[in-house]
């Protein structure tokens, strides 16, 4: 086994133990980066990171995350290091700060290697917005990865870092774990504050972590979760995160949602969590079948809402205040001719949804009820959890598809969504484990809980985790 095959957690053993350096075990991620296979990697800090990595190798106490690297989704600000969020409008563009959760992970002793690809300002279910390039899953380079994640879900799955940041608005964290066969996590909204996060849809975007483990993504995440005073969202920390150590789930009352079970779900996902149900029932917990009605509308309420908030933060992006500015006769004609030359067909499709949501005449028609559509799913997840401890579904209605397969079909991309979105729009946490194969590709399931359950979501997934063995190596890798 070579040193990127360790989990992150083995890692920080071995350099505790003195058989490694930060140093190379940095350098041996960043040869595969130089590889890179799947299209990761939008921007590599070679030099930084391994300047980094020298410094905390010379520190005479080592700091809790070791030196280990880690990926970060382009949407984070990242001090001299190119932030686009995967869009032509900031190309080149260098923040003078870092984001707040990144820094946190820097002071913890995490080593930022590079910025990973994703789709355009986080607008996608593939990754195949990208403004740069495609992202290839690695367990099938004609298939994506995705989205908008992608980039970081697949440089955990390919090896060639540990671990990496992504971004959660309606499932970009959850859904390209699943198709990739790792773990991701979307916490608890204000749990991790969004400062340097480039902003999407405000009260839906949240960073979490994608690791091979649910014990990396465990110790990724407690050292982010808190207050900032940079962020009035973020919330102040009742309890430490804790590494999950659980090996059954006794007691523990499992409620499985039958909306998100039924019709549009493969029959290969079923089966597989359907298979992972099983297991959990092996290991103790009460399987209850469990109604949220409004579910399904969770789809149709995000495309209003989510929209409509990008309308209103992306337009900042004008030529003026950030993005290069284009020549024009008129201040209307530069902004016209600098959005329409520099966003992407999802980008604008999502613009002028969330402007017409938001138009006179319109807004309590769309956005006024998609609110109040919002509430009712909040309200059912509460009435839920009265009789359950976690809720349970697939991630991901399907495993990943071919590249360019619904890139013509922007309904059929939305649908990739449909099983992450409702927890998203009630800000509750949720974690993705790899559960099984369909057609030889993985199938995740996702477990979710109240505000603030991340210890017991952890435990749960950890020892699910345990009981399902999947190999998380993708067939064929390069050694």
């Amino acid at each position: 086994m070579g040193l990127r095959d360790l989990s992150a957690t083995e890692q920080i053993a071995e350099l505790a133990a003195g058989r490694v350096s930060s140093l190379e075990l940095v350098d041996a991620h960043l040869d595969a980066i130089a590889r890179d296979d799947v299209e990761a990697f939008l921007a590599v800090d070679a030099e930084g990171a391994r300047a980094r990595a020298r410094e905390i190798d010379a520190l005479p106490e080592r700091p809790p995350l070791g030196g280990i690297p880690l990926g970060v989704k382009d949407a984070l600000s990242t001090r001299d290091i190119v932030t686009t969020s995967g869009s032509k409008m900031l190309e080149g563009f260098r923040p003078l700060y870092t984001a707040t959760c990144v820094a946190r992970l820097e002071q913890a002793g995490a080593v930022v290697v590079g910025k990973t690809n994703m789709d355009e300002f986080a607008m996608g279910s593939s990754t195949e917005n990208s403004a740069y390039k495609n992202t290839l899953n690695p367990w099938d380079h004609d298939r994506v990865p995705g989205g908008s994640s992608g980039g970081s879900a697949a440089a955990v799955s390919a090896r060639e870092v540990p671990w990496s940041l992504g971004s959660d608005t309606g499932g970009s964290i959850r859904q390209p774990a699943a198709l990739c066969g790792i773990v991701g996590m979307k916490p608890t909204y204000g749990a991790v504050s969004r400062y340097g996060l480039i902003a999407f849809a405000s009260s839906l975007d949240q960073v979490g972590p994608f690791a091979r483990t649910v014990a990396d993504a465990a110790l990724l995440l407690k050292h982010m979760v808190g207050h900032d005073p940079m962020d009035s969202t973020s919330l102040e920390w009742p309890a430490p995160i804790d590494v999950p150590m659980a090996t059954d789930l006794a007691g523990l009352r499992i409620g499985v949602v039958e909306e998100l079970m039924g019709e549009g779900i493969d029959p290969g996902v079923k089966a597989a969590v359907e298979a992972s149900l099983g297991k959990a029932e092996a290991l103790g917990a009460t399987i209850i079948p469990v109604n949220l009605p409004t579910a399904l509308s969770g789809l149709a309420t995000y495309y209003v809402l989510a929209p409509a908030e990008c309308s209103a933060n992306l337009s900042r992006f004008d030529g003026i205040r950030y993005g290069p500015s284009a020549e024009a006769d008129n201040l209307l004609d530069q902004y016209e001719v600098t959005r329409g030359r520099l966003f992407g067909p999802e980008v604008k499709r999502r613009i002028m949804l969330g402007t017409f949501a938001l138009a006179s005449g319109y807004y309590d028609q769309y956005y006024g009820r998609a609110q109040r559509v919002r509430t009712l799913i909040v309200r059912e997840f509460a009435q839920a959890f009265e009789g359950v401890d976690v809720l349970a579904s697939p991630t991901s209605p399907t495993v990943a598809f071919p590249i360019g397969d619904r890139t013509a079909d922007p309904y059929a991309m939305y649908l990739a969504d449909v099983c992450t979105i409702p927890a998203s729009l009630a800000g509750l946490p949720a974690i993705s484990i790899p559960c099984g194969l369909s057609d030889g590709l993985p199938v995740g399931l996702q477990l979710a809980g109240p505000a603030f359950s991340e210890n017991r979501l952890l435990d749960a997934a950890h020892a699910l985790e345990q009981a399902i063995a999947f190999d998380t190596r993708p067939p064929g890798l390069a050694t």
